[in-house]
């Protein structure tokens, strides 16, 4: 279960709650994996700058939303006002693989980052799926500036790489603020259509719309229904639209489209393909705005998929485990063995974790698995931590190995316990009563009045 959001936040900071953006609520089983496109976030050039420092307040925000249920940032990547992130479920880590991110400027004759697309892209499950998030030019005037936009983007993701082009992953997902708008009808006619809720009466006229019935590269893409109202331009924290002198014309601005690449490949053979190469299916189970949001001009949309894979991976590279019980009153040992094809490096090592963690660099402490090796045979080995690393206070952690060649988390242990440090509680304790037996003077001159 994949869970898609586009929202052009237009500098805003993050809300107080993002519950039903994320369906957090939801009573159904919960996501696996969360990907989450923003556009207009806020890139002065102090936040820019500060931001390539530390990770930025969405990043921030998202994270200490997310880690607390079970994801971790897998991978993000920012250009300027466009930021890209995606979440997944710890069990899900061993069996992604290859993630590369990209970035192409187009605006300002592709010198400036304020328009343009970020992509992450992968292995799931040994199936290649890539995320396109994209900010095109504004206006009404300017359809064939967003489709040469777009073309050009898809273009030059990864080129000169030895990864696939954007259209050759088994799975392709685009969305953002594409910038389409309504052609033709007049300002108080979509507005009428709208409130009558005859949305149907506008798809027509969508530049989106009208462009996939004449560009064949566009075809291929699919998109739900547009059964909600546009999500331009609104007056801020309101489900108004524009009241300005402006008085711009509601617009289906925010999308997400997507292509399936053995679809393609079946409507070009005409038949020729057999249900057994079906490896992936695409299914949209909901498309919808989100009104209660109003920190922007523009209402987030989102997109939750079932992707059904057969999986083409079917163990993790590496398989780990603590050995015995752990606590900071000994040095401790990790058993791990790997498949015989694991690109291992002296530069890998394996890290303990929080089972609330944020991302591979949120480790508590880690032992290079080289440096720190203690035995080793054919079939499993043996690495060390020293007591002085592992946390006094105990509580529930996890092992993940990191692949250096892979640049990502090649294998995660169950959650185990550490058992709190005896010495340290019996410290703890004993100055605790130490503070009750010297009370301050105002709280004992309370007591006795």
């Amino acid at each position: 279960r994949l869970h898609l959001v586009t929202w052009n936040v237009g500098t805003a900071s993050p809300p107080p709650d993002v519950t039903s953006l994320l369906q957090l609520d939801s009573l159904g089983p919960s996501m696996d994996m969360y990907v989450i496109g923003l556009q207009e976030v806020n890139s002065r050039i102090t936040n820019f700058l500060s931001d390539l420092a530390f990770d930025d307040p969405w990043s921030i925000f998202f994270m200490t939303v997310l880690s607390p249920l079970g994801y971790i940032k897998l991978s993000s990547i920012r250009m300027q006002g466009l930021l890209l992130l995606i979440f997944v479920k710890h069990v899900h880590l061993p069996f992604i693989r290859d993630v590369h991110t990209h970035y192409t400027r187009t605006g300002l004759y592709g010198y400036w980052g304020n328009k343009g697309g970020v992509t992450i892209r992968m292995s799931l499950y040994g199936h290649t799926i890539c995320f396109m998030n994209c900010h095109l030019p504004a206006h009404m005037e300017n359809t064939e500036q967003r489709l040469d936009d777009f073309e050009k983007i898809l273009e030059m993701q990864f080129e000169g790489e030895n990864i696939p082009s954007t259209l050759d992953h088994d799975v392709l997902f685009w969305f953002g603020d594409l910038n389409f708008r309504i052609a033709d009808y007049g300002i108080h006619f979509v507005r009428e259509s709208i409130n009558n809720k005859r949305y149907n009466l506008l798809w027509e006229k969508d530049q989106l719309n009208m462009a996939k019935k004449k560009e064949a590269f566009l075809q291929e893409f699919m998109e739900g229904p547009l059964q909600f109202k546009p999500t331009y331009k609104f007056d801020l924290y309101s489900d108004v639209y524009d009241t300005s002198e402006k008085k711009r014309k509601p617009a289906w601005t925010d999308r997400i489209l997507w292509r399936v690449k053995h679809l393609c490949q079946h409507a070009a053979k005409e038949g020729q393909f057999s249900e057994e190469e079906q490896t992936i299916s695409v299914t949209l189970n909901n498309y919808i705005s989100h009104m209660s949001y109003g920190i922007s001009d523009h209402k987030p949309v989102t997109g939750t998929f079932g992707l059904e894979l057969k999986p083409l991976l079917s163990e993790p590279l590496v398989t780990l485990n603590p050995e015995g019980e752990w606590s900071a009153e000994h040095d401790v040992l990790i058993n791990y063995s790997a498949v015989p094809e694991f690109p291992s490096s002296a530069w890998d090592w394996i890290g303990l974790f929080k089972v609330t963690f944020r991302h591979a660099n949120d480790y508590v402490t880690y032992a290079w698995v080289e440096d720190d090796e203690i035995s080793s045979n054919k079939d499993s080995k043996q690495v060390y931590m020293s007591a002085a690393e592992i946390p006094d206070t105990g509580g529930e952690f996890v092992l993940c190995y990191y692949s250096n060649n892979l640049q990502s988390i090649a294998g995660i242990s169950q959650p185990f316990q550490i058992q709190p440090n005896r010495t340290f509680m019996g410290r703890d304790l004993r100055q605790e009563e130490n503070s009750w037996t010297r009370k301050p003077d105002n709280l004992e001159s309370r007591e006795e009045f």
